[in-house]
């Protein structure tokens, strides 16, 4: 489902923020254990866990910790509701992303080694002013060695479970990489071998990690009818340093406006890349339009075990495009939600923000830059306009009032494909406050 049908309607979660996914929730991993599937998960989890605090204390429960609160839980005791208690048989990682506290892995439900130094790790090598937060790690941690650990972990569970998996008890890997998100840690063999930033060496050393884990795939023969989906959460920060990017030639956000955090397709497109011999023909590309949320559908599609109606609410099928049976999109529109908490919706080739700005970091940015002259509503025509630098709500006043309609139905129903109608208190309030501050929006007939 979409990330806004929980309770966290902004931002994100911090290292010790609390449970985020209820206890009846079914995850994509929780569905393939029913199916007889074994589950890992390795990295970065940002998705909540209890943490065990102490008497008196308090942590954050919908935004990251402050600083007066990083040592507000007891790192010794167990941490309960994290991956093992949503479908993972197995899970070692960090809680929340590397440039929050605690700075130390967790194997399953306990600290593997236990936070007792302070540290904090700057954003990327060689610059000045810009440091993680500081906070209790353990005193052998260090950023730089989180990617070639969560990368051996990977690789490590593919040669465990080979064996079970020819026998025919299948796995599913799911590892959230801590890269290339700050603070950009290369390790020495990987400094300046882009020719660009430590950025780009960054992401260098990403792709060969994932690289090891494709090649343990194909060495213990499981790489014929193994799916194997590589993407991302969300676009390019501005932490990777686009100015001297851009001189070099490589825009990591190519053609689209905006970055990370924005309502803008620089915020949300990203590659999604598929292996799998037995079914995809190599080079193929398609243009259906893809969300995340889809996996579990088509896990569901793949196996032919239907989900129950509490789950999946916004996850389309893409088994028929990967088969190459069609090259047409089944999901009609998709949803997009900025790190403010603004929406925008995208249908076939238009897409419809109900926002003034950006929503994010990049300019016009909510509560810093002046849009008061700016119409509430953006709409783009992504056909003509991919870089979406026009504004054409004023010229299609009948798709403004269509989209927003069709998002207002998605929202109140709890739901974007058919089914029963879901309970979404918390989106349907934080729905309705957004549209009272954007009123007039469009008039309804």
């Amino acid at each position: 489902r979409y990330a806004w049908r929980s309770r966290l309607q902004q931002g994100v979660l911090g290292g010790l923020s609390p449970r985020l996914i209820e206890p009846e929730r079914l995850t994509v991993a929780g569905f393939l254990k029913q199916q007889g599937y074994h589950t890992a998960c390795f990295g970065k989890w940002h998705l909540g866990m209890d943490w065990v605090k102490l008497p008196g204390k308090e942590v954050a429960e919908l935004s990251i910790e402050t600083k007066e609160q990083v040592h507000n839980v007891d790192f010794g005791q167990r941490i309960a509701n994290g991956p093992n208690s949503v479908g993972f048989d197995e899970y070692f990682g960090i809680s929340g992303s590397l440039d929050m506290v605690p700075y130390t892995f967790i194997a399953n439900d306990r600290c593997s080694v236990l936070p007792t130094v302070e540290k904090r790790f700057a954003f990327m090598p060689d610059r000045e002013g810009t440091y993680t937060r500081d906070g209790p790690a353990a005193p052998d941690f260090e950023t730089a060695d989180v990617l070639p650990t969560l990368t051996r972990k990977a690789v490590e569970y593919v040669e465990h479970r080979a064996a079970a998996a020819r026998d025919g008890m299948p796995f599913f890997l799911y590892l959230p990489l801590a890269s290339p998100h700050t603070p950009i840690s290369t390790k020495p063999e990987w400094q300046g071998k882009s020719g660009l930033n430590p950025y780009a060496d960054f992401v260098m050393q990403t792709d060969d990690g994932i690289g090891r884990v494709a090649e343990a795939i194909d060495r213990h023969g499981l790489a014929e009818n193994t799916l194997f989906i590589v993407t991302s959460d969300n676009g390019c920060s501005p932490q990777a340093k686009f100015d001297e990017l851009l001189p070099k030639g490589h825009n990591p956000n190519y053609v689209f406006r905006g970055n990370k955090a924005d309502i803008y397709e620089g915020g949300h497109r990203v590659p999604f890349i598929v292996r799998w011999p037995a079914k995809v023909k190599a080079g193929t590309q398609s243009a259906r339009l893809v969300c995340l949320t889809d996996l579990i559908a088509t896990c569901s599609d793949l196996l032919g075990a239907a989900l129950p109606p509490t789950a999946g609410e916004d996850s389309v099928s893409f088994l028929a495009t990967l088969e190459q049976r069609s090259n047409e999109s089944p999901r009609s529109a998709i949803v997009n939600h900025s790190v403010n908490g603004s929406f925008a919706i995208r249908d076939g080739n238009w897409k419809l923000a109900l926002c003034p700005g950006s929503g994010g970091w990049t300019a016009p940015r909510p509560g810093i830059d002046d849009a008061s002259s700016l119409p509430l509503v953006q709409l783009f025509d992504l056909k003509s306009d991919i870089g979406e630098k026009q504004n054409v709500q004023d010229r299609a006043p009948e798709v403004v009032s269509r989209l927003t309609m069709l998002l207002e139905k998605y929202v109140t129903e709890g739901r974007s494909t058919p089914g029963k109608k879901q309970a979404n208190t918390v989106a349907v309030d934080i729905w309705k406050a957004g549209k009272a501050a954007h009123q007039p929006v469009v008039k309804k007939k």
